[in-house]
């Protein structure tokens, strides 16, 4: 090979400036993922968008079940039109996304990350924000409800992914490089905390982290921070918003969380291959947004265990896709952002299922592209279609190189 390892990353990724213990990650991804068209970037593309396409369908089926069995009829044509159509948006959306990529945003990321706190902001002031389930996490512009945090961890994934590149080197400086990246992943995970969507502000953090990690921080400058930062919002959230003290205390007790036990009866209920479609009997009783917060639980119901291993298995699927998509990006911000755009999917799903299964508490976590909700899918599939268009834009490149073009 005659290269050492840091020159062996950086030639095999974009996502280079990568130490020691990074090196290590990648080279083991790199050994296992290694095929004869490693460099392609379209094989692991194309997997990406089947597992997106049809976690997309199966959501749509999830949304119809639930409402045929919930809603009366003519109620439930208007929400089977509505879902299709939120379907649609979301297609066209990750067409567009897809088209665009990474680098065609990255110049607008420092007006794109100052209009996401002034969204953030505006949750709070009426009529424009209000208050659902006890949270202030969504914007009313009329014909548009959404969620504003949702739309920010994507920009301030590709905004982090920006400076890492930018800052080179100097990133494992903690003065000149790390504190000024970590300072805005805190206070964006400021301003989503004070929604009290500590879910959603915990996937922020996380999704900062992790991608200046791989863009090769130092681990005690990045592990550090997000313990104290973890640890410290735990207090300050448990001693000072009831709402969230109550979750985790009902979490602890020896009594738990009711509708996380009813969650647990409906997958135990759906044995190994489930109830039939439609035919779970516990959505009507127990089991309050069931549609959304625990779909998972539905999927379990409907579907039984098998249901439940697809679902995690095309999550795996993207995982698994995705760092093979990132390793076969010569670009430093495209493979960066393209990370963070996935780990920003992936994580929102792996805490859902760990919610759903009792092993945190219940937070309001969506399961991306399966749940109910416009926003969360809509902002997932623009997430996944930026980063087939990184995939897009590196392939063309690729062809042009092998054409002489």
């Amino acid at each position: 090979m005659g290269r050492n390892r840091s020159q062996l990353v950086a030639t095999t990724s974009g996502v280079g400036l990568v130490r020691e213990h990074q090196t290590t990650i990648f080279e083991r991804i790199r050994d296992i993922t290694q095929e004869a068209r490693r460099h392609d970037p379209v094989g692991p593309a194309i997997a990406v968008l089947c597992c997106t396409l049809a976690l997309m369908l199966l959501g749509l089926l999830m949304q119809a079940s639930h409402a045929a069995t919930t809603l009366p009829a003519e109620v439930f044509r208007s929400e089977l039109r509505e879902q299709l159509l939120f379907r649609c948006a979301a297609l066209v959306a990750l067409l567009l996304a897809a088209r665009v990529g990474p680098s065609g945003v990255r110049r607008f990321l420092p007006a794109l990350t100052v209009a996401m706190a002034v969204l953030l902001v505006l949750v709070f002031v009426p009529p424009l924000g209000f208050e659902r389930n006890g949270s202030n996490r969504w914007l009313d512009f009329g014909i548009v409800k959404f969620q504003p945090s949702e739309l920010a961890r994507i920009v301030i994934v590709m905004w982090v992914a920006d400076r890492c590149v930018r800052l080179g080197p100097a990133l494992l400086d903690l003065k000149r490089g790390m504190l000024p990246v970590v300072a805005m992943g805190l206070f964006f995970f400021g301003l989503v905390g004070i929604e009290t969507d500590l879910g959603g502000a915990t996937l922020l953090l996380l999704c900062v982290f992790a991608t200046v990690w791989i863009g090769g921080a130092s681990s005690t400058h990045v592990f550090v921070p997000l313990t104290v930062a973890g640890a410290g919002s735990f207090l300050l959230a448990f001693t000072a918003i009831p709402y969230i003290r109550r979750r985790i205390m009902m979490f602890l007790s020896v009594e738990r969380n009711q509708q996380v036990t009813d969650a647990a009866n409906a997958i135990a209920s759906g044995d190994v291959f489930g109830l039939g479609f439609a035919q779970g009997p516990l959505r009507n009783h127990g089991v309050p947004y069931l549609e959304s917060d625990f779909v998972f639980a539905q999927i379990g119901e409907e579907f039984g265990l098998f249901g439940m291993l697809v679902v995690i298995g095309l999550f795996g699927g993207l995982v698994w896709n995705g760092l093979r998509l990132v390793l076969a990006i010569k670009d430093r911000f495209d493979a960066l952002a393209t990370f963070g755009l996935l780990m920003s999917t992936c994580l929102q799903g792996m805490l859902h299922i760990q919610i759903v299964a009792g092993l945190a508490p219940p937070k309001g976590m969506t399961l991306p592209f399966l749940s109910h909700g416009g926003t969360s899918l809509i902002v997932s599939s623009l997430g996944m279609g930026l980063a087939l268009g990184a995939a897009r834009r590196w392939s063309a490149q690729r062809e042009q190189v092998v054409t002489g073009s």
